[in-house]
């Protein structure tokens, strides 16, 4: 059983609440930051650059991702450049394809060529992610976020597609493969198991932590004194 100390993955904090963040940029466990525009709307974010800088005072020494939200070409470019220039520290998340399936592969190869960290976003098949490398072939550092826990949502094991995505990026050291939206905490040490460089993790799925690595007859008893416990407050009887 892996405890959190013998975790190799990074882990990353994935949300939009502002107090939320300052906390956690205070755990060096937590090695970078993510979010995205539904994130921010779901935080009642209104102003997403004034929200940006905010979140960039509190997280200069670590990476973080910031979303652009056009669905034309054209206009991603401009809104990446702007965003980069926000921090050394700050990546860009470019999804696979705008809304229409469009891909977004020469966008992506454009922005890395030119010196920009990109995070290519909303991946889900080995294809998608083998098109997202060569388009980061000798560019920018950069990551490449596959959504296993959507591809989970779908009834498929992630796993074999993390497997062979990490096989894809092998010969490009510049690039990290990210386990986007996981579910459990169980996702992060599968992560670690198979040698994922990154995983992001939700702010509430966060708090769980410290459960990786517990003794599984300590949680058993925890569980049945939280029972008891619940019951008697309740004040239950038969």
């Amino acid at each position: 059983m892996v405890t959190q100390n013998e975790l190799q993955v990074r882990v990353f904090a994935d949300g939009a609440d502002l107090e939320g963040i300052a906390a956690l940029a205070e755990n060096p466990f937590i090695r970078g930051f993510t979010t995205n525009p539904t994130l921010m709307r779901q935080a009642g974010i209104d102003d997403y650059e004034k929200f940006s800088r905010q979140v960039l005072e509190l997280i200069d020494d670590r990476p973080i991702s910031f979303e652009v939200f056009s669905d034309e070409f054209d206009e991603m470019e401009r809104q990446a450049r702007l965003i980069a220039g926000w921090g050394d520290n700050v990546f860009v998340k470019i999804p696979i394809t705008n809304t229409r399936g469009l891909s977004s592969a020469s966008l992506v190869s454009m922005l890395s060529g030119d010196g920009i960290k990109v995070n290519v976003t909303a991946v889900m098949t080995t294809a998608q992610v083998e098109s997202s490398v060569a388009a980061l072939s000798g560019g920018a550092p950069a990551c490449i976020s596959v959504f296993a826990g959507r591809i989970g949502d779908a009834g498929v094991d992630p796993i074999p597609t993390m497997v062979r995505s990490l096989e894809l990026m092998a010969n490009e050291p510049q690039l990290e493969l990210i386990w986007a939206s996981p579910r459990e905490l169980l996702n992060i040490v599968q992560a670690h198991q198979i040698g994922c460089h990154i995983i992001t993790v939700t702010h509430e799925l966060l708090k769980k932590l410290p459960t990786i690595g517990k003794d599984l007859d300590e949680f058993s008893l925890d569980t049945v004194k939280m029972f008891a416990h619940d019951a008697s407050t309740a004040g239950y009887q038969l």
